[in-house]
């Protein structure tokens, strides 16, 4: 008699369980999942070897792991997450300093136009069919005043035709020297009229900083956030 008062009432906890689902859904809400279950979920969708608290192959460093020099490096950074190139750095404290410099000056001491420096980072992130640079990037070019129309010109590899001078030419540069590994002759003295010697220097420098990012992170398989969408077309 105790067994089956017992089977009943786990039958009936089984049905308020599923009713209570059902209601949820005929609301429009999700099912409730344990932390444990979303953190699962998030993580059976990347390879084996991705941490999923990084999204590349690296695990978080740790901040007592670091010497002092790493240690001012990684407070600087404040409470980020470990996603991208810089905590991937921080395993060479020295490069990261050192990168970090080159970056800086390249972005906002060499006088470079705002609006093409995210141009040409994001043909250098196509070039090299990076997402995460191009995922992290768009939305500043398209801040910096980069037209929609001029971003999905580089996103899906378009003709230049219409384009103003400029952006022509610097999506030129990134297509020939990082897609080609040669810049034509003429595309190369119409920068130069354009840019003159140092301004060129320093854009072709911009795109070599970030082809070097590109490299980083591709080889160590860097994802984008869980909560970033993908607006790259990958190969």
């Amino acid at each position: 008699m105790k067994r089956t008062q017992t089977l009943f009432a786990l039958i009936l906890m089984g049905t308020g369980i599923a009713a209570a689902a059902s209601v949820r859904l005929a609301a429009g809400q999700a099912p409730e999942k344990s932390a444990a279950a979303v953190a699962s979920s998030s993580s059976a969708k990347l390879p084996r070897d991705i941490f999923p608290e990084t999204g590349n192959r690296l695990p978080a460093i740790k901040r007592d792991e670091l010497d002092d020099a790493g240690k001012k490096l990684f407070d600087a950074r404040g409470t980020l997450d470990g996603f991208g190139p810089a905590p991937i750095r921080l395993y060479s404290d020295a490069l990261a300093e050192h990168m970090g410099a080159v970056n800086d000056y390249l972005r906002y001491k060499a006088g470079l136009d705002p609006r093409l420096i995210q141009l040409m980072i994001l043909a250098t992130a196509r070039e090299n069919d990076c997402l995460y640079v191009w995922t992290a990037h768009e939305p500043q070019a398209l801040k910096a005043g980069v037209p929609p129309d001029v971003i999905d010109v580089v996103r899906y590899g378009k003709p230049l035709d219409g384009l103003a001078e400029k952006d022509a030419v610097i999506i030129q540069l990134a297509r020939g020297a990082v897609g080609k590994h040669h810049v034509d002759s003429d595309v190369a003295a119409h920068a130069m009229r354009l840019f003159g010697k140092q301004g060129m220097v320093n854009y072709v420098s911009l795109m070599g900083d970030y082809a070097a990012t590109t490299v980083l992170l591709n080889t160590f398989d860097q994802h984008i956030r869980p909560a970033d969408t993908a607006r790259l077309p990958m190969p």
